[in-house]
């Protein structure tokens, strides 16, 4: 009898773009050992089973791991040794390991580091990289403008911008022409304890903005093990999430494949992207996605731990250290 076909993750299109992402997005930011070391045989095989099961979006920046996580990406896409067109990569410019350069002079020569360090003669989507760091008149008059060169010049096919406050997007994307900007990535906006990203959907649709949302379990405040001792939060939130995530465990459930199911259940926005490292990681991540497809949301969970987390609902931090 041949084997069942895996079930993959649903495919979805990016704004005006034509390409379509998986609804789960792999983010490359643990290859660069961020958040531990990643052997090369875990790397290789986390990022072969994400694309076996579906998964067709990797997105990565210069400031991880301070080129690391470029590198890592693309020596296991390569061992994939699958067509170019077959994957989308989305990589990042001005910010580094060094700190912030959003000039034309900078971005222009970044991404032919980049393209160097991921093996590749294209990326997908270039990225302006936590544009609330930089001067967002620079952003709109020179940045933006190199990379619209560099997409003349085929190193990259669309233009992104990325960043925490909502703000952001709405300044830049009044001021440059209509379909300069293809893609917005925000991040800790779309998950269950701020859905602030909601209100800015019909506004980016308007503007055929492709929507990537970014970090749905909150920068780790929705896990069972809590978020890292640098997490920018209040206590207030933090002792929230803590409970909301015991409710679940309490009941056999899981807060963060809730979290990531709650995310991925808006089809406005293209792909949630997540962190991985490891083929569990992936596993869970494709299950969640692959179950919510089948069976919905756990509803009657959902309104437990909405409510445990109402009080501190869409409660925000200063942009400062974060890993977006």
């Amino acid at each position: 009898m041949a084997s069942q076909p895996l079930p993959k993750v649903e495919l979805r299109e990016l704004g005006n773009t034509g390409l379509k992402l998986s609804c789960v997005g792999f983010g490359a930011s643990p290859l660069g050992n961020v958040f531990g070391p990643v052997s090369d045989d875990e790397a290789i095989g986390s990022v072969r089973e994400a694309f076996r099961r579906g998964i067709n979006f990797f997105d990565t920046s210069p400031y991880y791991g301070g080129t690391l996580s470029e590198k890592v990406l693309g020596k296991t896409l390569k061992a994939l040794g699958v067509p170019r067109s077959e994957y989308v990569v989305a990589t990042k410019c001005g910010r580094y390991a060094d700190g912030f350069d959003f000039s034309a002079d900078r971005v222009t020569k970044s991404i032919d580091e980049s393209l160097e360090r991921l093996q590749l003669d294209y990326v997908d989507i270039l990225q302006c990289h936590d544009i609330e760091f930089g001067s967002l008149d620079q952003i709109v008059n020179e940045t933006i403008p190199a990379l619209k060169k560099l997409k003349e010049a085929g190193k990259i096919r669309f233009i992104g911008i990325t960043g925490l406050p909502l703000g952001i997007f709405t300044y830049v994307l009044d001021r440059v022409p209509a379909g300069t900007v293809d893609v917005v990535l925000s991040y800790c906006h779309y998950g269950i304890n701020d859905s602030t990203l909601e209100d800015l959907l019909p506004y980016l649709k308007s503007k055929g903005v492709g929507i990537i949302s970014a970090s749905p379990l909150a920068m780790g405040l929705l896990t069972e093990s809590g978020p890292p001792e640098w997490h920018p939060a209040s206590a207030e939130l933090k002792s929230a999430c803590r409970a909301a995530a015991v409710y679940c465990k309490e009941r056999g459930n899981n807060i963060s494949k809730l979290a990531l199911q709650y995310s991925l259940s808006n089809k406005d926005i293209s792909s949630v992207l997540v962190g991985m490292n490891s083929i569990k990681q992936v596993e869970e991540n494709v299950t969640a996605a692959v179950e919510l497809a089948t069976n919905g949301k756990n509803e009657k969970t959902l309104a437990e731990v909405e409510a445990i987390l109402k009080p501190v609902k869409n409660q925000t931090w200063p942009s400062g250290i974060q890993q977006s």
